[in-house]
């Protein structure tokens, strides 16, 4: 019996670490919280926080000086230290509506390539000299290309001589030699690559800061068609859009909003193009459909709904579930699942479709995320980013703006 009683007791405690590790793996390593509320994980109501050490009744007052508490199980079994901060909450204008996006790249990406016909065979100089699709060329001798004309017009000015290339591959600067050839048809001397200095395109707008007079869209980068990597932004502005029409999705098949430019007069600037959105000032910021902005630790799984536009200009209401949050993951925007569950918006478009990126993610009356990816193979189904993510970057943006100023 006193065996029996033992094995029983190995078993429960091994269970218990498991599920400990399990817990602890889900837990942050930093929280903001408002100021004057306790910390909690709304996911994770089995977790309770406890000042580390000797702080007693010591509470948490300022962001740039976290606190250490202790995370524990059942208020019991110590989990993890978690810094935990206090901020005042942010509070946004929430948009869901559409606009256009053009964008000027800090150098020139290369984006193809093709063989020139010479009187010795096909060539390709380009390719001879190292460089691959999705490098950024930053110079040649030492001049900034700032667009394909510039490019094309720097090697006809040079012919046939030896080019000294700066380039950029995965965000490290490199140098090669690039070599010209004579097209053997055309007379003029070519080096093979074709190159991409601009960008433009719809998405939804998230939400709007009345005070800084910054946007937040989009919910992830801005990538070049060709190479999905990512523009480093020169210049770039906003326009508004008006959605026209749109191709459904499926599954396998992602569909997409097609919408057109009202005008060419630019109603923003975009200051940054980061993993987690785009971001920048706006000239004449609205200030209606106010909402605070949710900490992370605050959304649950469960009913929400997105704010999007998938005709016109104003943005509708649809219902959809949250799956699941990932508190912990490296992914900057890919914090939550989603599923579309309003019977209208799968009707007219199948799930998420091309466009929607940026839709705000209401729950509880806080803006929670954005809608950033689907997923190509169940496309009622894809991924949110946290609109916390997105206020850090923005505000980031800000400061680099206002430094460079």
């Amino acid at each position: 019996m006193l065996k029996k009683s033992v094995r029983i007791s190995v078993v429960l405690t091994g269970l218990t670490v498991l599920f400990g590790i399990y817990i602890h793996s889900l837990i942050p390593d930093t929280l903001y919280i408002a100021k004057g509320e306790k910390a909690h994980i709304e996911s994770l109501p089995m977790i309770s926080f406890s000042p580390k050490a000797a702080l007693g009744s010591r509470s948490v007052t300022s962001a740039e000086k976290p606190l250490q508490y202790t995370a524990r199980l059942f208020g019991v079994l110590p989990l993890k230290t978690v810094n935990i901060s206090s901020t005042a909450r942010r509070t946004v204008s929430v948009a869901g509506t559409p606009f256009g996006i053009k964008m000027f790249s800090d150098g020139v990406m290369i984006v193809g390539f093709s063989d020139i016909s010479t009187t010795t065979g096909y060539q390709c100089p380009a390719k001879l000299a190292g460089l691959k699709m999705g490098d950024v060329i930053l110079n040649f001798n030492g001049s900034l290309p700032k667009s394909n004309d510039d490019v094309e017009n720097f090697i006809l000015k040079n012919t046939d001589r030896p080019i000294d290339v700066t380039f950029l591959r995965n965000g490290v600067q490199q140098h090669t030699t690039l070599i010209p050839v004579m097209d053997a048809e055309s007379g003029v001397y070519r080096t093979g690559m074709w190159v991409r200095d601009s960008s433009a395109g719809v998405g939804t707008m998230t939400f709007y800061d009345v005070q800084k007079g910054m946007f937040a869209g989009l919910g992830h980068g801005i990538k070049d068609t060709d190479t999905q990597q990512d523009i480093r932004l020169l210049s770039g502005e906003i326009v508004p859009v008006s959605i026209m029409g749109l191709t459904k999705s499926k599954n396998g098949e992602t569909g997409e909003l097609k919408g057109t430019f009202l005008t060419d007069i630019p109603m923003g600037k975009v200051l940054a193009n980061s993993a987690n959105g785009v971001y920048g000032r706006m000239f004449i910021p609205p200030a209606d459909n106010i909402m605070e902005i949710a900490y992370p630790q605050e959304i649950t799984t469960g009913d929400a709904y997105i704010l999007t536009t998938i005709n016109g200009t104003k943005a509708k209401k649809y219902s959809i579930v949250i799956e699941k949050i990932a508190l912990t993951t490296s992914n900057q925007n890919k914090n939550l699942v989603i599923r579309i569950t309003d019977s209208e918006l799968l009707s007219l478009t199948g799930g998420i479709v091309q466009g929607m990126s940026g839709s705000p993610i209401i729950q509880n009356g806080r803006l929670v995320g954005a809608v950033t990816h689907v997923f190509v193979n169940q496309v009622d189904r894809g991924y949110g980013v946290f609109a916390q993510n997105m206020i850090f970057s923005m505000d980031n943006a800000a400061k680099v703006a206002e430094a460079a100023a």
